[in-house]
């Protein structure tokens, strides 16, 4: 394991190890961990799960409407596929409009393959994705308890 390269998630009802991606997205690793470092996403709901398509977080707001007071990042597009367990931006219609939102496919969703920055899988703890309260947004949403790089754990 490449701890500088790996998140733990702590969800309600257990961790989720995600290896990071920065092959793949450079510019949104680095801000995933820059985030996760300030604690950005302790505390934050999943506001949006989907079964059978994502689990979307990382707004404070809770609303989906919400980021982070850093700018929004250029797109990194890949041919990485949309698999079960790949954690990728969410952004608004703009393809560069990815800040601190993010989503967890709970299955296969290849519709998504190019328009949308992969940034890391998960590893471990997908049963605990698969728990997460359903709902747009649901009646009451799970949320990150904390998120770390593994290197400052």
């Amino acid at each position: 394991m490449d701890a500088e390269n790996t998140l733990i998630m702590e969800l309600e009802n257990g961790p989720v190890t995600i290896k990071l991606r920065p092959d793949l997205a450079p510019k949104h690793v680095e801000r995933i961990k820059e985030l996760a470092r300030e604690g950005f996403y302790d505390g934050v709901v999943f506001h949006r799960v989907i079964p059978r398509f994502m689990a979307q977080g990382g707004d404070p707001t809770g609303t989906g409407m919400g980021g982070s007071k850093k700018p929004d990042l250029k797109a990194e597009f890949s041919k990485a596929p949309h698999t079960e367990g790949v954690c990728s931006m969410a952004r608004s219609q703009s393809e560069d409009s990815a800040n601190s939102q993010f989503f967890i496919c709970n299955a296969d969703a290849k519709f998504l393959d190019g328009k949308y920055t992969v940034w890391g899988e998960v590893t471990e703890g997908m049963e605990h994705v698969h728990a997460l309260p359903v709902g747009e947004p649901p009646r009451s949403p799970g949320k990150i308890v904390s998120m770390k790089v593994a290197a400052d754990a």
